[in-house]
């Protein structure tokens, strides 16, 4: 079954976070951000958010991208459930990745975050390609 991509963006934003200065910022929002919506479990979210920020930092030093991925795919399962419980919820996710997530991660460390939406129609012997960033075609 495919992710939902605001789900994918904002655990594949939040692990990327997990390694940059702006860590404490971003933990703290997301943090909140769990609090508003399920209070009893906030204390327990925190604890697990360092915990994996520990297991991001040590992936990253051992270039270790499978570790990285199970860290996502971890959050990811988190915040669907979530979202699976108050689908209105996904509107606010978004606003909280926007504001408080994406602005402070750095785009030079490879991680991209935020969604992307792309159409294309083509005909008789049209084609398409896309691509959410670089792409490289090569002729016959």
């Amino acid at each position: 079954m495919a992710m939902d991509p605001i789900v994918m963006s904002a655990a594949t934003a939040l692990v990327g976070a997990m390694t940059t200065d702006a860590w404490e910022q971003v933990r703290t929002a997301f943090a909140g951000w769990w609090r508003r919506i399920r209070p009893q479990q906030a204390d327990r979210v925190a604890a697990e958010l360092e915990e994996s920020r520990d297991r991001a930092v040590t992936a990253r030093r051992e270039q270790d991208t499978d570790a990285e991925s199970e860290l996502v795919t971890v959050w990811a399962d988190r915040v669907a459930e979530l979202l699976g419980e108050n689908r209105a919820l996904a509107e606010d996710l978004r606003r909280l990745i926007e504001r408080d997530i994406t602005p402070h991660v750095h785009h030079d460390t490879g991680i991209r975050t935020g969604t992307q939406e792309l159409h294309a129609e083509a005909s008789g012997q049209g084609r398409v390609y896309q691509a959410g960033r670089d792409q490289h075609i090569q002729g016959p």
